[in-house]
């Protein structure tokens, strides 16, 4: 049973496509701290404090994560205004999540939690850390329950709370003072941005953006190779997975790059059965190979004004809607509506290459 059991693992190392390494919650981790259990009572979550949970060990703030709660990343991650953010998965015994598509949510199975941590480094006047709220997908009865977590002026623990508030935040980030009235989210902007038909689903755990390496304390290894390993994925992955990639890594080609910070910002709400899935675009990974998804050469639904002749204008940022609206700070204006209310300077870079690449006009 040991040696079926390894062939499995280093099958799954064999064949699934590895990209890049974690960036903002990557680093080494025990995966495994042996120390306690969390506490999961289906009737009775979402629990009044994050502590109720025991999903961490020693102080809180320091996320280290007990028995059974899992540390990952994704290739290309949400912008919220900056903010750098820990994620962690846990399940139940004896269950796992399984695979459906390179492009879908995997299929988790009741009382899987997906765990997400906002924070900052090097918040004014003293470079301190600042975690900001904890974001809780739990899924029961088939269905995933949104739990969000406000975290204490002392970072000693973070109290349930759906009913939306802003907190100021000002941070060293290089060379740049940045501030930010940080909004965190209602129970109705959860669901604006999670909407599935007229249920919600988590955006990032696919296995597109999950096919990657990661830091783990015992070495580097694929997530999704790690996943089987651990118990938490049953081993049914494909031989090859298409994969998004780092958009910021610069290596990588450069539609490539602006098609994975689309998919992981903007694809939630223009696909079908979502906010925007009136618009004419098609924004998640798999779709963007057609360029009118992009919406190449597309001519917008709504005029801001007469200068944006189409959502992507090819050769010029000035006629293009789509980097009109991410450039924008206004509420009515900017792309995505939600989780942004700076601009966010590197992918307006990326998106200003990419649309200047395209040497033929639209007609």
């Amino acid at each position: 049973m040991k040696s079926l059991t390894l062939y499995i693992i280093v099958f799954f190392s064999t064949i699934v496509t590895l990209f890049s390494c974690g960036k903002d919650d990557s680093g080494e981790y025990s995966e495994l701290p042996n120390t306690s259990k969390v506490v999961m009572d289906l009737d009775a979550v979402p629990y009044p404090k994050l502590s109720d949970y025991n999903f961490f060990e020693g102080e809180m703030k320091s996320l280290i994560p007990v028995e059974g709660v899992i540390p990952y990343d994704l290739n290309s991650t949400l912008f919220t205004d900056y903010a750098l953010k820990k994620r962690f998965v846990w399940m139940p015994e004896n269950v796992r999540a399984s695979y459906v598509s390179d492009t879908d949510i995997l299929n988790f199975p009741d009382g899987a939690v997906l765990i997400k941590n906002f924070y900052y480094n090097n918040v004014q006047p003293d470079n301190s850390t600042r975690i900001i709220e904890t974001r809780l997908m739990i899924k029961k009865d088939g269905k995933w329950t949104f739990a969000n977590y406000v975290w204490n002026d002392e970072q000693t623990e973070a109290s349930f709370s759906m009913n939306g508030s802003f907190t100021n935040i000002t941070w060293q980030q290089g060379d740049e003072t940045k501030t930010t009235n940080y909004r965190i989210p209602s129970r109705v902007e959860c669901f604006t941005c999670h909407k599935s038909q007229q249920d919600s689903l988590p955006i990032g755990p696919k296995p597109q953006n999950l096919n990657k390496l990661f830091n783990y304390s015992d070495g580097t290894k694929n997530q999704l190779t790690k996943w089987v390993e651990l118990g938490y994925l049953e081993n049914n992955l494909p031989t090859g997975i298409t994969t998004s990639t780092d958009w910021t890594d610069k290596t990588q080609p450069l539609e490539l790059r602006v098609r994975s910070y689309l998919d992981i910002n903007c694809a939630h709400c223009h696909r079908e059965g979502s906010h925007c899935d009136y618009r004419p675009i098609r924004l998640a990974f798999n779709e963007t190979v057609t360029p009118s998804n992009l919406g190449i050469c597309i001519e917008p639904q709504e005029f801001i004004n007469n200068s944006l002749t189409h959502i992507i204008s090819r050769g010029s940022t000035q006629r293009s809607e789509m980097y009109y609206r991410l450039n924008s700070v206004l509420e009515n204006e900017r792309m995505p509506l939600l989780g942004r209310t700076i601009q966010h300077t590197e992918a307006l870079e990326l998106m200003d290459e990419w649309i200047s690449s395209m040497e033929e006009p639209c007609p």
